[in-house]
């Protein structure tokens, strides 16, 4: 063999073999029949042996182009695979999606996008990451996820931030007292009841610190909790009563024992959105799920409000 064959000549060949006919394979090749033989006579060189015995009515393969077929045939079916599956990685068919969330998020939001996208894009493989905000975007900076639901950052010129919603601050109470508490609440209550918190580290404690603050509110938290279902069971134990932001209330379990109500001015929230890194790229699989992520319905069935 003097060179290695082109996919395109093995591709002329394989349509002779299976039509055993140079006229019929030139017509549906759009070529004159000149150049198709010149193409067969080629291959039969590089090869060095002689793929078919015709004359001026019959084509048929050699007992060489007999051992030749289906050698070609699998290579071009290889070849037409592999290059179908490719074009469905860079349509956003196929590929794997690491999406770095916060635990409010991954509980309330995710589930229904991820079901929802499935349903058209069944061979993308989702993972999901769920961290607080400093390890998410520590993911980000290391490649470990494409892109992260979380809070709005703190100046980085180097993550890009797409808002999506407004997480809004809600009183958390055992479902007895909460017939007691206007709906919305006067930030009084938080004078008058035990304060239930997260732990100091965490960005939800910090933002209802921050609501304290700005409502004129002293109040020490009798529980420090890392996790938000610790939170929950204390406050259906009848042990206090709690700020958090709206989305977290699923965590909760939707525990009967409890009960919420939304917040007078001055109003805290939080703004969730998606966090990527700068001038990077997303793979057309992630860019998909962010899109579906997006459209779906603006994130207004995302928060019960």
């Amino acid at each position: 063999m003097s060179r290695t064959p082109s996919l395109s000549s093995l591709r002329l060949f394989l349509q002779v073999a299976r039509s055993l006919s140079f006229s019929e394979t030139a017509r549906m090749a759009n070529l004159s029949q000149p150049a198709l033989s010149r193409t067969i006579k080629l291959l039969e060189e590089d090869l060095g042996v002689r793929l078919f015995d015709r004359n001026s009515r019959n084509v048929r393969l050699s007992s060489a182009g007999a051992a030749l077929l289906p050698t070609v045939e699998r290579l071009t079916g290889d070849f037409d695979q592999a290059f179908r599956e490719l074009k469905q990685t860079f349509e956003g068919q196929r590929g794997r999606v690491v999406v770095g969330a916060l635990p409010s998020v991954a509980a309330n939001l995710l589930p229904r996008v991820i079901a929802r996208f499935r349903q058209s894009h069944p061979h993308v493989e989702i993972i999901l990451r769920e961290n607080l905000t400093s390890g998410l975007y520590q993911s980000l900076q290391d490649r470990m996820i494409d892109f992260a639901i979380s809070i709005e950052p703190n100046a980085q010129a180097e993550i890009d931030f797409m808002p999506m919603l407004e997480d809004a601050c809600v009183l958390v109470c055992h479902a007895r007292d909460a017939g007691a508490i206007p709906d919305p609440a006067p930030w009084s209550v938080f004078r008058d009841m035990p304060f239930i918190g997260m732990e100091p580290r965490s960005s939800v404690r910090m933002l209802t610190d921050a609501a304290f603050a700005r409502a004129d509110i002293v109040t020490p938290a009798l529980f420090e909790c890392s996790q938000l279902a610790t939170v929950g069971g204390l406050i259906a134990a009848g042990l206090g009563i709690s700020l958090l932001p709206q989305s977290t209330l699923p965590l909760l379990a939707n525990n009967p024992d409890i009960a919420w109500r939304a917040m007078q001015p001055p109003l805290a929230s939080r703004r969730i959105g998606v966090s990527r890194m700068a001038g990077r790229t997303l793979s057309p699989a992630a860019q998909a799920f962010l899109d579906a992520m997006v459209s779906c319905d603006q994130c207004g069935d995302v928060i019960e409000r």
